[in-house]
């Protein structure tokens, strides 16, 4: 009997780069279960073929003329007339080069890409993501945001947007989701979470997902970034 056929997961591309594109598109064409839907050179074309096609993922350059990729990705990630159609993003970067990425996942990037990665773990990264995760190992996570998150100028607060998290965002939760909430922060797992606090792991992953609501958290990430400008993970 044949398997019923599964909906591929559409990408749309978002580089200034021509040759970047063309690899990108050759890769993801040719691997099962995905498609390219479309190509942006802007950070303004991004948005408009985000909004036109509605992929299920936008590989986002962070450096391109015009609107860059950050201001692509906030748009993008908030400009959905529902959560079910935000595509979800992943950042194309040389990462260790690249002071922007914070910044990216700050506006809703949901993990980055690196642009020298194996093939394999390109396609992986988006078959992560259209399923609703986040992209970065949890100790990975820690690394990342603690290092960009250390960069950010002193005067950064002032500039917050209006959803920031802040106290009365986290007076919404539970001491006990505090708790898991800092731990996430600290970029540990569901196990490593569910040892400290002797608590199961299914018990863990339950608290995440109700941080997740309750936050309006896009995924694991966001919830690291809730946690370290809230001043949790400070705390600790």
């Amino acid at each position: 009997m044949t398997p019923p056929a599964t909906t591929a997961i559409r990408v749309l591309l978002a580089d200034d780069q021509p040759l970047v594109r063309a690899s990108l598109d050759m890769i993801i064409t040719d691997a099962p279960g995905l498609t390219v839907v479309g190509e942006a050179g802007t950070g303004t074309e991004a948005v408009r073929l985000a909004a036109e096609l509605r992929p299920d993922v936008v590989i986002m350059d962070i450096r391109m003329p015009g609107m860059d990729g950050i201001e692509a990705t906030r748009i993008i990630t908030q400009g959905a007339p529902d959560a079910a159609g935000v595509p979800r993003i992943l950042v194309l970067t040389t990462f260790d080069q690249d002071e922007h990425v914070y910044g990216a996942l700050r506006a809703g990037a949901s993990g980055f890409l690196v642009k020298d990665m194996e093939l394999d773990d390109i396609l992986a990264a988006i078959r992560v993501v259209a399923a609703g995760n986040a992209l970065i190992a949890p100790t990975v996570t820690r690394r990342l945001i603690a290092h960009f998150a250390r960069q950010l100028p002193a005067s950064s607060a002032a500039a917050e947007p209006k959803n920031a998290p802040g106290p009365v965002m986290l007076a919404a939760i539970t001491g006990r989701e505090r708790e898991i909430l800092t731990l996430v922060g600290l970029g540990r797992s569901n196990a490593e979470i569910a040892a400290e606090l002797s608590i199961t792991a299914a018990t863990a992953k339950t608290y995440i997902s109700r941080l997740l609501t309750k936050l309006d958290a896009r995924d694991r990430v966001q919830l690291v970034i809730i946690a370290y400008e809230s001043g949790l993970v400070g705390q600790r």
